[in-house]
């Protein structure tokens, strides 16, 4: 392998250049692409969220729990409170869950979905268990006070059956 003294110098310059030129592509397509955004990382560095690939599986419970979650949240976020939300539920949620939803609804004064009245600016869904059955999901919904810069988290234990993939129950966790 050459040293940098024994590369040639055209040689150096043109990689100087490609990186320049990769480098600088990728962020004016960050600039100039409103699909794809910088994110700070959890060690401090920056993410471009395009690097962020989502994706899922329709047998998967989990999946169709973030499927849910996502869309009623993208939902409430576009609109307030719509009547896609009650074909969401209706697509998303057993006939025995709508109808305790709408109790805990009555007495609380809360979306029972997402167990508060505001739509959180954040979501995240992991598998939690499962067994017998089931398949139980961790929902962590991210509240951001409005004019604070204070976050809270509410978490869900979120219950789906496995023969229907239909969520059957949510409780905070």
């Amino acid at each position: 392998m050459a040293t940098p003294q024994q590369t040639p110098r055209y040689l150096r310059r043109a990689t100087a250049c490609a990186a320049v030129l990769v480098v600088g592509g990728a962020g004016s397509a960050v600039a100039h692409n409103p699909a794809v955004s910088t994110a700070p990382a959890p060690n401090g560095s920056s993410v471009t969220t395009s690097d962020i690939g989502r994706g899922g599986s329709p047998v998967s419970s989990v999946d169709r729990v973030a499927d849910f979650y996502g869309s009623y949240i993208d939902v409430r976020y576009d609109s307030g409170p719509d009547p896609l939300n009650t074909s969401l539920r209706a697509h998303y949620l057993t006939h025995d869950l709508q109808h305790t939803l709408s109790r805990w609804e009555a007495v609380h004064h809360k979306d029972g979905v997402l167990r508060g009245n505001v739509t959180p600016v954040e979501w995240r869904v992991v598998y939690h268990d499962s067994g017998m059955g089931h398949c139980w999901s961790t929902v962590t919904l991210t509240w951001k006070s409005r004019g604070h810069h204070h976050t809270h988290h509410t978490r869900l234990m979120v219950q789906s059956d496995l023969a229907t993939r239909l969520i059957s129950d949510i409780r905070e966790a």
